[in-house]
């Protein structure tokens, strides 16, 4: 797997933990976000762009646009969600990657595994040089998800042989009990 780039549209949760796990890992980010920025903890212009400045903003303010145009523009979107969620955008990303054509994986943050397994696999499948789109629900519709999907992300979008060499860690030694008090 060689992204040329992650995209995502900048909203608080997911979105932004896609773009962060990104930059951590020296992967070239982008993507859309509604006209001047917004997003709900960067509600005024520049919004978040003045945090993200490879974003580019959609004539709309209406964040439909973007998350329509990052599925365009992707060759596959990880989903992240929890179950219980309902979001509108992450549903909106999922039909829209079905009504396109694009590949597609749902993980669920809270218990990861298959989904993982099944985005490890569309990652290693996907030619060199592409654009993965990165959606979930905000922070405020399920909160503590961005840090879950953070660390999902970092996992899954490093390089090849880091994230091999972390999915193949030896297993920790089993714990003894403490001894019992004399």
């Amino acid at each position: 797997m060689a992204l040329a780039r992650v995209i995502s549209g900048g909203q608080s949760g997911v979105d932004r933990a896609g773009l962060d796990a990104a930059i951590m890992l020296g992967i070239p980010y982008g993507g859309w976000c509604p006209r001047g920025g917004w997003a709900e903890d960067y509600p005024d212009p520049p919004g978040l762009l003045s945090a993200y400045p490879r974003l580019a903003e959609t004539p709309s303010a209406d964040p439909e646009q973007r998350t329509r145009w990052n599925v365009r523009d992707s060759d596959a979107s990880l989903i992240l969600t929890s179950v219980g969620v309902v979001s509108a955008g992450t549903a909106l990303t999922l039909a829209t990657a079905m009504e396109l054509g694009r590949e597609l994986v749902v993980i669920d943050a809270d218990t990861p595994e298959p989904g993982l397994q099944d985005a490890r696999a569309l990652l290693d499948s996907l030619a060199p040089g592409c654009v993965v789109n990165v959606a979930g629900p905000r922070e405020s519709e399920a909160p503590g998800i961005g840090d879950r999907a953070a660390a999902l992300l970092a996992l899954l979008l490093a390089p090849g042989p880091l994230r091999r060499a972390r999915r193949q860690r030896p297993p920790l030694p089993a714990r003894r009990a403490p001894p019992p008090p004399p």
